[in-house]
């Protein structure tokens, strides 16, 4: 199956809050200002079909998210404080064995994600397609290529992925999934990971005015660098 030996296992269900006090926004003729972002999120991947040359899997999640204004003067964004941001989607997801070296691995999510909170109209729904052709080059060694094209509020986005995966030794190794995710991983030991990582998260959620203005995309993207600890049980 696609991976390497030392890299974690899949996560079948994941419950995270997220708590930063320190985040920071910036309009076109406005100083940046700071916000505390606040999150909870859960997902948990249901097993359909496991064959040795064929999985499918689905991942239901929620999220809900909350942002509040942490700044002095004017607030650019004055409902800021008053959005109740919310999130529910699938992920379809399955691979394909296409030889005893390569596999077809193909993603499917659809989501929909706006503010509840006067939300008296329909909230599109998002689509994210994305597929990558894997291929180990040796045990210890694993590259991709593919692309990923997502839809998300009537903006169609296309971009290239490009995955590689390798071990330097058994404790270490560099993990890349571009343009999502570069970790360095040690190994501490067989249950206990190490990551040095920087992640590409990008949201978008269905905003609407209560002044009776259209309703418009709110987009957020941010870049997380960090150390994470994973601990198998």
């Amino acid at each position: 199956k696609p991976g390497l030996p030392g890299m974690g296992p899949s996560k079948w269900i994941t419950n995270k809050n997220t708590q930063a006090p320190g985040r920071v926004y910036r309009t076109l003729d406005t100083p940046a200002k700071t916000y505390k972002q606040e999150d909870l999120f859960f997902k948990a991947w249901i097993p359909v079909i496991h064959k040795d040359n064929f999985a499918l899997m689905l991942g239901p999640q929620y999220r809900t998210e909350q942002l509040e204004f942490r700044d002095t003067g004017e607030n650019p964004l004055s409902l800021l404080n008053h959005w109740n941001l919310r999130s529910f989607g699938m992920d379809i997801r399955s691979y394909v064995k296409v030889d005893s070296a390569a596999f077809l691995i193909m993603n499917f999510n659809m989501n929909q994600s706006g503010n509840l909170y006067d939300q008296d109209g329909a909230v599109p729904i998002n689509f994210t397609l994305s597929t990558v052709y894997l291929k180990k080059k040796s045990l210890n060694k694993e590259i991709g290529f593919g692309l990923i094209v997502n839809r998300s509020f009537n903006r169609l986005t296309p971009l290239p992925v490009f995955v590689f995966n390798y071990n330097f030794s058994q404790k270490s190794g560099i993990e890349i999934s571009l343009p999502h995710k570069i970790a360095w991983r040690h190994n501490l030991s067989s249950t206990d990971l190490l990551y040095l990582k920087a992640e590409v998260l990008t949201r978008a959620y269905w905003i609407n005015c209560p002044e009776g203005d259209e309703p418009y995309a709110f987009r957020r993207t941010e870049m997380d660098i960090g150390v994470a600890y994973n601990k198998q049980i």
